[in-house]
């Protein structure tokens, strides 16, 4: 299950909200088990998933009825409503799937003119109409918003995208399990782009390894910084015709979703001999993460954290080293909280997921960076990775 449903009754209490309502694609994911295409692929797209605090306990989905094929696939359960016309033939006789049972069952249901309509008719229906009612406000768009209000004038809405982020802080056993997935089809995915290194192999022929292999591992590829060289040093660098050359940094700060659960990390390579400056720096940097495992624990707090991993990588060898963070969480978004910096009031859970991460950019020389994903347990701190982040030398 990837909802933590105690956390989020829990936070709803406190609120004193009788529903909440998920707008934005993740949210929509996470408190309704539904992946709504559309709203993953360009701006505008309306789907909503409602949890009751009381009463009604599965997932209340407003979808598209273009999208009906989805909810039947994905086996979603709960009160379906569906918006707009859209047509689906049907072979009258053909043995059809239970997939395609399900969606000609749906489509007798009753379409809506408007996703707002559709969640209205919902609210109404469930007896919260004139509620308290948390709302992620990030997915609706503003017309939608003045829409749903004016139609339900007796309910008070209360912005709440940063409630479900809290919910969302706290992993369950199976958002661990993908997250943990991911970690690893990132790291094989790097392990097969060093193993095909070469002089003079370009940026992006390394990057088509790396991809091929995340998606062989049943990963999507997301996130791709791969430089070589003192093009390692851009801190968002996209694979180009560059090649690589006897000396150069490899830097990788790469990720992919599996069954929508994101990794990030990165690691540092070299080809040949690295200079001694770049053991010292990726030494200091890779010290920092450790640090971090040392003292990782719940009820520490975040900005603790920040300050005891920059003044490791100081005091290990780069002295001038400063950042705005050294990480955050990570789940269906590859930013969730924490956010690791030093004016955060934020103390670390068990069950947080966080990318713990030292990365140092220096234009002329290189980009250095070590990040790691890191559980944090009952008692500490539990790496997600098969192998730590250390300097790799390749022949």
């Amino acid at each position: 299950m990837l909802l933590n449903e105690a956390r989020l009754d829990d936070l709803m209490a406190r609120e004193r909200l009788d529903a909440v309502i998920g707008t934005s694609p993740e949210n929509v994911l996470y408190l309704g088990g539904y992946w709504a295409m559309s709203q993953w692929v360009r701006r505008g797209p309306q789907a909503y998933a409602v949890r009751l605090r009381q009463g009604y306990r599965a997932p209340i989905i407003v979808t598209n009825s273009a999208l009906l094929d989805l909810v039947a696939d994905q086996e979603i359960g709960g009160d379906i409503r569906r918006y707009s016309f859209f047509k689906t033939d049907v072979d009258s006789a053909a043995t059809l799937s239970p997939a395609d049972a399900r969606q000609v069952e749906l489509f007798t249901t009753q379409a809506y003119p408007s996703p707002v309509e559709a969640l209205v008719s919902a609210l109404k229906d469930h007896g919260v109409a004139a509620g308290r009612i948390g709302i992620d406000e990030i997915g609706i768009t503003p017309q939608c918003m003045e829409q749903l209000i004016a139609a339900l004038p007796q309910a008070t809405f209360v912005r709440s995208f940063l409630l479900l982020e809290k919910v969302r802080a706290i992993k369950t056993p199976e958002e661990i399990a993908r997250l943990r997935r991911a970690a690893s089809i990132s790291e094989q995915a790097i392990d097969a782009a060093l193993a095909a290194a070469r002089l003079d192999m370009t940026e992006i022929e390394m990057a088509r390894v790396f991809h091929s292999r995340t998606t062989e591992l049943d990963g999507v590829p997301v996130t791709g910084c791969i430089g070589f060289g003192e093009r390692s040093a851009m801190s968002n660098v996209q694979p180009s015709t560059h090649r690589l050359q006897r000396g150069d940094v490899i830097r990788f700060d790469v990720g992919c979703r599996y069954r929508h659960y994101r990794s990030d990390i990165s690691r540092i390579a070299v080809l040949g001999e690295p200079a001694e400056k770049m053991r010292r720096y990726h030494d200091a940097l890779y010290k920092g993460v450790q640090r971090a495992y040392d003292i990782l624990k719940p009820g520490l707090k975040v900005a603790d954290l920040f300050d005891q991993v920059i003044e490791t990588v100081r005091r290990e060898g780069i002295p001038h080293y400063d950042r705005s963070h050294v990480g955050h969480g990570i789940g269906i978004e590859g930013y969730d909280p924490p956010n690791i910096a030093g004016n955060s009031s934020d103390v670390f859970e068990e069950n947080m997921v966080v990318c713990v991460e030292t990365p140092y950019y220096e234009l002329g020389f290189a980009g250095l960076q070590v990040e790691d994903m890191i559980l944090v347990t009952r008692n500490g701190a539990e790496s997600l990775m098969a192998r730590d982040g250390r300097l790799r030398i390749l022949g």
